[in-house]
C-alpha cells in the first residue's frame, strides 16, 4: 500500500474507508492508528475489522477499558487501545508482545503512548479533524 490521504465526511465514509483498507491487508501486519480524541480511530477500526470478516460492525467497540479485543475470523485481529496506559510497568503487564506470536492483524490506537517491538510490516494511519464533520485519513507504510 502506498501513502495516500482522503477526507471523510461521515462515520459511514470512515467505515467504508476502513473496509477499503482491509481489502489490501495481509497478516502479519501492525496497524498504528493515531489522532486526537474523537478523530475517528475506533470508527476506522470498525471498518477495518468488519472488512476483514472478523466481526460485524455492531460488535466492534473501543477497547479503552478492556485494552485489547480479540476477533477471530478468516484472520485473527487484535484491537488495542493504549489511551489509558501510562507507565512502562503497566504496559509490560499487558503482554502485548504475545500478540505477535502468530500471524495476525494488530490495530493499535494511541501507539505513541508506548514503544512496541516487532519486525512485522507497519501501516501508519493518522486521523485529524479538518472541520466539524470532516476527518483527514492519511495512510502510509513504515515505522
Amino acid at each position: 500500500m502506498s501513502a495516500d490521504s482522503q477526507v471523510s465526511r461521515s462515520a459511514e465514509e470512515t467505515i467504508a474507508r476502513g473496509k477499503e483498507l482491509a481489502s489490501k491487508m495481509r497478516a502479519p501486519l501492525l496497524v498504528l492508528l493515531s489522532g486526537e480524541l474523537g478523530a475517528g480511530k475506533t470508527t476506522l477500526a470498525k471498518g477495518i475489522i468488519s472488512g476483514l470478516g472478523a466481526a460485524a460492525e455492531e460488535d466492534i467497540t473501543s477497547p479503552t477499558f478492556t485494552l485489547v479485543h480479540t476477533f477471530t475470523g478468516p484472520v485473527k485481529v487484535y484491537h488495542v487501545d493504549l489511551y489509558r496506559v501510562s507507565e512502562a510497568q503497566e504496559f509490560d503487564s499487558l503482554g502485548l508482545e504475545d500478540l505477535f506470536a502468530e500471524p495476525a492483524i494488530v490495530l493499535i490506537e494511541w501507539p505513541e503512548r508506548m514503544r512496541l517491538r516487532s519486525d512485522w510490516p507497519v501501516l501508519r494511519i493518522d486521523l485529524e479533524h479538518v472541520a466539524e464533520d470532516e476527518r483527514r485519513i492519511a495512510v502510509r507504510d513504515g515505522t
